[in-house]
């Protein structure tokens, strides 16, 4: 696991890392999926792919995942596990697996991603992010 929650008043704060910028994204998700889902467990039933854009790599990791919300709330998907990312200029292609979200008990409290705090930045030792969700 490579990310972190932080203390945030009344939203819900996590920083994430990696070694590429990929691998910074995937720990985001994961991040943000269990800010949804809690610890439970989804199965890999379905696998389903977008591709979003950004102008700069911040607008990039906010469009990626609030794509994660859009399955969610739009498709009735929960997703699983990111099975394959590619960062390209701007574009990100994602192939996600997951299961109906009808298919477990759970309370979504995320509202929105938000531009809130911020942050896509890379370090000496690989990229580092910030994000703050309106639960």
């Amino acid at each position: 696991m490579a990310y972190s929650f932080l203390e945030h008043t009344a939203d819900v704060k996590f920083r994430a890392w990696g070694e590429s910028l990929e691998e910074m994204f995937v720990f985001a998700a994961d991040a943000f999926n269990e800010t949804v889902r809690g610890e439970i467990k989804i199965l890999e039933q379905e696998e389903r792919a977008f591709e979003v854009e950004g102008k700069d790599k911040m607008s990039l990791l906010y469009n990626f995942l609030e794509e994660f919300l859009v399955l969610l709330e739009k498709d009735d998907f929960l997703v699983s596990k990111i099975k394959e990312i590619v960062i390209d200029e701007g574009k990100l292609k994602c192939v996600v697996v997951g299961d109906a979200a009808g298919n477990y008990k759970f309370t979504n409290d995320v509202k929105a991603v938000t531009y809130s705090e911020m942050f896509v930045r890379e370090k000496e030792e690989g990229w580092e992010c910030q994000v703050v969700l309106d639960v």
